[in-house]
């Protein structure tokens, strides 16, 4: 049996200087298998499980330990082979498995870093019941391309939308497998597309801050390089570009001469801020999953009620569900306003804004406003309407969105804070302090007032922003690392905004 000095030494010798240019290529081996699990033995004396006469334990017997939740499930797909080395050493490997270790350890690093041991699985799609409640990450990883059959794509999307979360890790940065991958969650998921996750969101700061990392081969990339697609606030589709896997393993890729991969401590950063993110964001999108309720009797509102109208663009514009409706049944219950909780989705330039007298705007990351739906804006604001922006998580991407757009719409005029003394904060609820989330609280200490920033026009406010997420806060459900009033403050200071809208 080799020693692992050995083993390094075979895989060494065998690599010759391949340059990949074709997938089958890419299919080597690309790490030892993973360690065996220890074994527990019980030293104690034999003691009856049950009252005699049954049989007791032998002092040899192996103690069966409590299994740990399951948490994550690496998804058996493709083919297997056999690899056989220079020196004629034989090893299989498969296209799902190609570094056994890299979940054993991300688990095992993990666990230490969060204090709750998690397990981890294996299973094909095949024997996969889609219930994120039993296994709220599945991880695909791999070197060559990915199928799915059409009923895998519904599965998959079923799962994602019902909470689940899936992890893509192109293992070697293979393009292979991540264009293959990529284009399967396109068709999987046709109205969501692939975005790059900006360096504040939670994902990269859950446990420890990853700002710069190192990838073998590439020394341009000192930047972390997650891709993923928004379920509301939430990741529900994240993929890798650069390997993963290897590095939570511990080992270098010598068989593959082109191999992009994060190097140790860089990947094992970003996987335990994985795992934290996925345990973190489970129960929120489990019940997110719940479709939104609009009250069948405001179908035929009268003209007066209040309409939340809110406006569609190429970004992530719809964040967190169920908040509007949330903000709308409070504003029924503590103000005299006539309330539709129907919420209207508009898009300025295609749709007809000449009926609403308010807009709410959302996002996670950039959008864009094209001339059409900058001159229907502009008409909108100069006809007197109120325009809403609540910045989802508080994250800064979407800050210099918001603000490059409005100056297209705006050009000669700029978002400044809101005076404390300003009618918004009085005009239903006297607010002269606010509530807001530990995130919110450590990247501004002392910040314990609401704070607003506003364009006035014709002497009123009508460009209302928060640079911290409201519909959080309206939502009421946790959202780890968001910057965001806290629930009460945040249903508050949306009343009083409602309120000042319809009477300014």
């Amino acid at each position: 049996m080799k020693t692992p000095r050995q083993w390094w030494l075979v895989l060494l010798l065998g690599s010759t200087l391949l340059s990949p240019a074709d997938e089958k290529d890419w299919f080597v081996p690309l790490g030892p298998p993973p360690e065996a699990g220890k074994r527990r033995i019980s030293g104690g004396e034999a003691v009856p499980p049950l009252p005699l006469p049954a049989t007791p334990l032998r002092r040899t017997e192996r103690k069966r330990e409590p299994s740990p939740p399951k948490l994550i499930a690496k998804v058996v797909w493709g083919e297997n082979a056999t690899f056989t080395y220079s020196d004629g050493a034989k090893t299989k490997i498969t296209d799902w498995n190609l570094c056994p270790g890299d979940l054993q350890q991300l688990m095992k690093n993990a666990s230490a870093k969060l204090g709750v041991t998690y397990g981890a699985d294996s299973f094909s799609l095949a024997s996969f019941d889609g219930d994120p409640a039993k296994t709220p990450v599945l991880f695909f990883s791999g070197v060559r391309t990915i199928k799915f059959s059409p009923h895998e794509i519904e599965l998959l999307r079923s799962y994602v939308l019902r909470g689940g979360m899936i992890v893509a890790d192109s293992i070697a940065g293979s393009p292979y497998f991540y264009d293959s991958f990529r284009a399967a969650m396109e068709q999987a998921f046709p109205d969501l597309s692939f975005r790059k996750i900006p360096a504040d969101h939670p994902i990269y700061h859950m446990m420890t801050d990853v700002n710069q990392v190192n990838v073998s081969k590439n020394p341009a990339a000192t930047a972390p390089a997650l891709e993923g697609m928004y379920v509301f606030s939430r990741v529900g589709v994240l993929i890798s570009q650069y390997g993963l896997g290897c590095g939570w393993d511990g080992h270098a890729v010598p068989l593959l001469k082109q191999a992009e991969y994060y190097d140790v401590n860089s990947a094992d950063k970003i996987g335990v801020n994985l795992i934290a993110y996925a345990v973190g964001y489970a129960s929120l999108g489990r019940a997110e999953a719940k479709p939104e309720l609009y009250g069948a009797l405001d179908e035929k509102r009268p003209t007066d009620e209040f309409v939340f109208a809110q406006i569609k663009h190429d970004g992530d514009w719809n964040t967190e569900a169920g908040g509007a409706t949330r903000l709308l049944e409070q504003l029924r219950q503590d103000t005299s306003l006539r309330v539709s909780l129907k919420r209207v989705p508009v898009q300025p330039g295609h749709d007809d804004l000449s009926s609403f007298t308010f807009l709410y705007l959302t996002g996670l990351g950039d959008f864009h406003w094209d001339a059409g739906a900058v001159g229907a804006m502009r008409r909108f604001l100069d006809s007197g309407g109120t325009l809403l922006i609540n910045n989802s998580l508080g994250l800064k991407t979407f800050d210099a969105a918001v603000k490059r757009e409005l100056k297209k719409v705006l050009p000669e005029s700029e978002l400044a804070p809101l005076s404390q003394s300003s009618p918004l904060f009085s005009s239903v609820f006297k607010m002269t302090d606010a509530n807001y989330t530990p995130a919110a609280l450590a990247a501004n200490p002392g910040l314990d007032q609401p704070h607003l920033e506003g364009i006035s026009l014709h002497g009123d406010v009508k460009v209302i922003y928060s640079p911290f997420d409201l519909e959080a806060g309206w939502q009421g459900m946790d959202h780890p690392l968001a910057k965001a009033y806290a629930p009460d403050s945040a249903l508050k200071l949306g009343i009083n905004i409602v309120m000042y809208a319809m009477t300014h």
